[in-house]
């Protein structure tokens, strides 16, 4: 059986890690240009950093006997944000094959490589809090394809869209993601209303994106909002496709993020019980971790509050 067969026959959910961005900025020191960490690859320095983030979370994973989703540290690499980090079409596929080959590396230099799955991790093409313009799925696709085929051509175990804001963006991804075959999982971002930036509802989002894409999506997601901005308003009609939450640890609105100086990680523990109250009304919950502001504290506790 592949890892990602055992992503959805495991009774219990795999974990993966909190805001790897933030975490790594406000307490690594570590500078990522338009929050894009994939530039870390580019240093000695850099990697040394991610090898021990990485590493001290397929660590937890099995002192828990836990799988564990390994994101690539690509958010930021497609071809939006691309040209304003300085590559082209070919350097936007070189730093996703690279940063593919380094997560594989630390896998199979880990004891517990064998539950461990490697996700191509994909951003919007633009802002993720307030996206300057709605994009068709046809500009979608093609402003996402080179990271998209690269993940298809090496083979990653899933490929997972977060802080997508707008259908039409993640219907192009989706597409195109099915015209390559690979796996796919969409994760929107909400606002302190439950909304998504849009202003529209999470649960129209969800029925426009599974009919404009045949239901090709393994499984959705929401991160990038604190549980308490969704938590009630998680739609009924989708609590079975539900597969990935990744909530802030922040109360504060997106605006409120944008304009801090300091890193606001919430309360831990308060993050756990909610998280493990929430993940009582998702039956087919198949991933937890953490975005903004988030740690491994944050992770440790939803572990221990029993997601």
């Amino acid at each position: 059986m592949g890892i990602l067969d055992r992503l959805f026959s495991s009774p219990d959910p795999f974990i993966s890690d909190g805001g790897m961005e933030t975490d790594l900025i406000f307490h690594e020191g570590a500078e990522m240009p338009l929050f894009a960490s994939f530039v870390l690859l580019d240093s000695p320095e850099g990697c040394e950093m991610l090898r021990r983030y990485a590493v001290s979370y397929f660590d937890l994973a099995q002192v828990a006997s836990r799988g564990f989703v390994m994101g690539t540290p690509t958010w930021r690499a497609n071809g939006g944000w691309g040209p304003k980090l300085g590559l082209d079409d070919a350097g936007i596929r070189d730093v996703n094959r690279r940063a593919i080959a380094f997560a594989r590396d630390l896998r199979s230099a880990h004891p517990w490589r064998d539950h461990i799955l490697i996700e191509g991790v994909l951003g919007p093409a633009g802002d993720g809090y307030a996206p300057e313009q709605l994009l068709t799925p046809t500009e979608a696709a093609r402003l996402h394809s080179a990271q998209l085929e690269t993940f298809a051509e090496e083979d990653v175990d899933i490929a997972s869209a977060f802080t997508i804001t707008h259908p039409g963006e993640a219907i192009g991804m989706v597409n195109r993601a099915r015209d390559l075959g690979l796996p796919f999982a969409l994760s929107f971002t909400v606002e302190t209303d439950g909304r998504l930036p849009t202003g529209q509802d999470l649960d129209c989002a969800l029925d426009e994106v599974e009919a404009a894409t045949g239901g090709y999506v393994r499984y959705y997601g929401i991160n990038c909002a604190h549980p308490e901005h969704f938590g009630e308003q998680l739609p009924s009609r989708w609590l079975n496709r539900i597969g990935v939450v990744r909530p802030n640890a922040s109360r504060r609105s997106h605006a409120e993020l944008d304009e801090a100086t300091e890193l606001d990680d919430g309360d831990p523990q308060e993050f756990g019980a909610l998280y493990a109250e929430m993940a009582e009304k998702l039956p087919r919950l198949r991933v937890v971790g953490g975005c903004c502001g988030s740690d491994m504290r944050h992770i440790k506790a939803l572990i221990a509050a029993g997601v």
